[in-house]
């Protein structure tokens, strides 16, 4: 069993040819609405793997959260640890320039009203792995953090989007994943030592005990342990959309652990399932079904 304990959103998205700067206006060529939320996205990455998955999330009493939770729902997530709030239903503003690359604004609602009671209902138990992310109140994370490690329970840590005064929960979990960008800013907070990413990475690791795993786009994904660096490639691809393809990772990432895959194993088919990801629009749209992943891995 996977519990993803996190945050569920209603994509709001805008195509445009390229990013706004500071101030300026620039048209739009579509708008679409979309699932999303990093934890839900998670979730669903991690069943459509082929993992058992619960959902701890929170959502508004309104029309969005019925969307929200339409592919969780019907992709046969278990939603008893989703909770009502009077807070409206969160939602994430994104803009998507013909390149793939994003801009995202994220408007929490429900999410900032998932709180530690909601973790110590949810029943965590050994055995079990449990996702997390910062897209939800700190406290909620810790909570969940303490709980797994209480039961015997494996966590994993996504660092987005990054909030410094998250730094001390990294050691907290037994594998923390991030983006480059996020792990570099990270590595500030937590003054890590070491003339490369790398090097750093390896002095966390060697630091706290925990693996460090850093997603770093079309160059695949490298991972620390105390002793070593282990890699792994995704696909050769032209993205359509990168919105969701860092939580297809993930989900993939937990799935692949569960079933008892090796390290690097687990790295590999995470980052192909990342890929997949990137060729179609949306976050939960083109989150990839596990015989696809297969296929594409079979075929190298």
């Amino acid at each position: 069993m996977i519990t993803v304990v996190g945050s569920i959103n209603l994509d709001l998205i805008a195509t445009v040819d390229r990013l706004p700067k500071p101030g300026e206006t620039v048209p739009g060529d579509a708008f679409t609405t979309s699932p999303g939320g990093k934890g839900a996205n998670q979730a669903l990455a991690a069943r459509r793997s082929g993992a058992d998955v619960r959902m701890v999330g929170g959502v508004g009493r309104d029309s969005f959260a019925t969307e929200a939770l339409a592919c969780l729902r019907d992709g046969g997530v278990d939603l008893s640890g989703v909770r009502e709030s009077h807070a409206a239903t969160g939602v994430a503003l994104i803009f998507v320039e013909e390149s793939g690359e994003n801009v995202i604004t994220i408007v929490p609602g429900g999410n900032g009203a998932l709180f530690p009671g909601d973790v110590a209902s949810a029943d965590i138990r050994k055995g079990e792995y449990v996702m997390l992310q910062l897209e939800v109140p700190l406290e909620t994370v810790g909570a969940a953090l303490a709980a797994t490690r209480s039961v015997g329970a494996t966590s994993l840590l996504n660092t987005a989007p990054f909030r410094a005064e998250a730094a001390p929960l990294l050691g907290e979990a037994d594998y923390v994943i991030a983006n480059e960008t996020e792990f570099d800013l990270y590595s500030n907070a937590l003054s890590l030592t070491g003339d490369s990413r790398e090097q750093r990475m390896l002095d966390f690791a060697g630091r706290t005990g925990r693996i460090m795993v850093v997603t770093l786009g079309a160059e695949g994904v490298v991972a620390a342990t105390a002793s070593e660096l282990v890699r792994a490639q995704g696909l050769t691809i032209t993205p359509v959309d990168t919105v969701g393809a860092g939580d297809t990772f993930c989900g993939y990432f937990a799935a692949s652990l569960e079933l008892g895959l090796p390290l690097q194993d687990a790295l590999r088919r995470a980052a192909v399932a990342g890929s997949l990801a990137c060729l179609k629009p949306g976050a939960q749209p083109s989150i990839p079904r596990g015989e696809d992943v297969e296929e594409a891995l079979k075929g190298g």
